[in-house]
């Protein structure tokens, strides 16, 4: 194929997948309404109703400028082949394959965060703060942003670097190894996220005992469910949102809740929430959607093991030298439509999970408690509960809390 194709192919698809992202959000508008609508008059008034309505209004306007910049760059990179003057610059100083893999994926970050950090900053400071959501210091914000790109160079350098030298190696046959260590660090990653990556960020302490301790172990061996861990994270230093969460590896669970979850529930309705997250165990959905995102990392990985076999792939971003690298970014962009599909399926199957725990939560505790929790969060977070039909069916890893409410009633 020519190279000249490659190049219309990945531009097309870019392209494609721009307006398509775009389209999506102005369908979202379509549902605004200026009145309360009937079907949420269970949730909102009047008032937090139209604020919710600001809320996203200011949210969509943003999300407009702040994309602007990159898809600008974006476009000015793959025309006039930036990616593979980036490639030229490095090899003047190395021609190691891993060290210009590190030195080419180092430079889009750093670039990236300095594009990213004032819009996560007006975000953060301007958006959230006028609606009253955020807690943050600077100081915080900053200091966050220096560890995640430290996290990310200690975890992601080594990876790069190892799967750059075993292609080295192997050649095309690659992808089989890779994917081994990409399952390996999954699984590494659940096991070990609550007690080595979250300590970094946020302080977890043991819930303390009294009421809410003695309900959700009560719950706890009703259902069976041996319970090792409750810890209280202190959420609320970054944003008044609330959240709670789930993780397990063998023998060993924990349930982490936010502060601001306790501040804002009920004992009942934090059972009722814990029942939910408890029912996605009992029903093997973390196993499921392990064992759905192993498959699809393999399949990432062989078909990407096809496109290393094709020069011209690399070739159509501007460079004169077949790299691992620029595989790897022509890769990202083609493989978008299947990625999209890919995203659409394994959202179908999280919805269809979230109404099974839902269900299990409603059987085995209370549907009442657990309609109340969702409401009250709905509310304090101003969710946007009435989403476009499409927007929900792309994006959406969770049925809407209309939608569910409803299940919960029949």
């Amino acid at each position: 194929m020519a190279v000249e194709t490659i190049f219309y192919i990945i531009m097309a698809i870019f392209i494609w997948e721009t307006f398509l992202t775009k389209f999506l959000w102005y369908l979202n508008t379509t549902r605004w309404s200026e009145q309360l609508p009937e079907e949420l008059s269970e949730i909102y008034d009047a008032e937090k109703y139209a604020k919710s309505q600001k809320y996203e209004k200011v949210k969509y306007t943003f999300g407009w400028i702040a994309s602007l910049p990159s898809l600008i760059i974006m476009l000015c990179i793959l025309v006039f082949g930036w990616f593979g003057w980036l490639d030229s610059f490095w090899r003047e100083y190395t021609q190691n394959p891993i060290l210009l893999a590190l030195a080419f994926f180092g430079s889009i970050s750093v670039v990236s965060t300095i594009i990213g950090l004032p819009f996560s900053y007006y975000g953060t400071f301007v958006i959230e703060e006028k609606f009253g959501f955020n807690k943050m210091t600077k100081k915080l914000f900053f200091t966050d942003t220096i560890k995640w790109l430290i996290l990310s160079a200690i975890i992601g350098w080594p990876l790069l670097a190892l799967i750059v030298w075993i292609y080295s190696v192997v050649g095309n046959n690659f992808w089989l190894y890779a994917w081994a260590i990409a399952t390996a660090f999954s699984l590494f990653f659940m096991m070990f996220y609550s007690s080595l990556i979250v300590p970094l960020f946020n302080k977890q302490t043991p819930l303390e005992d009294g009421e809410l301790k003695s309900a959700i172990n009560d719950f706890a061996k009703k259902v069976w469910f041996t319970l090792t861990d409750i810890y209280v994270i202190d959420g609320s230093k970054r944003s008044s949102k609330a959240n709670a969460y789930f993780s397990w590896f063998g023998p060993k669970k924990r349930i982490v809740l936010f502060d601001t979850l306790i501040d804002d529930l009920s004992t009942e309705q934090l059972v009722a929430v814990l029942a939910h997250e408890i029912g996605h165990y009992k029903r093997k959905h973390t196993l499921q959607m392990l064992a759905i995102s192993i498959a699809q990392t393999g399949f990432i990985f062989f078909i990407f093991s096809l496109a290393l076999s094709i020069p011209q792939v690399s070739y159509a971003l501007g460079s004169s030298t077949q790299s691992f690298h620029l595989w790897a970014v022509a890769f990202g962009i083609l493989f978008t439509p299947i990625s999209m599909v890919f995203g659409m399926l394994t959202s179908i199957f999280s919805r269809k999970n979230e109404y099974e725990a839902d269900e299990y939560a409603r059987v085995n505790y209370s549907g009442k408690h657990l309609s109340d929790a969702l409401i009250k969060l709905s509310r304090n977070n101003l969710s946007n509960l009435r989403p476009h039909p499409a927007y929900e069916f792309f994006y959406y890893s969770h049925p809407t809390v209309l939608k569910r409410l409803n299940a919960l009633k029949k």
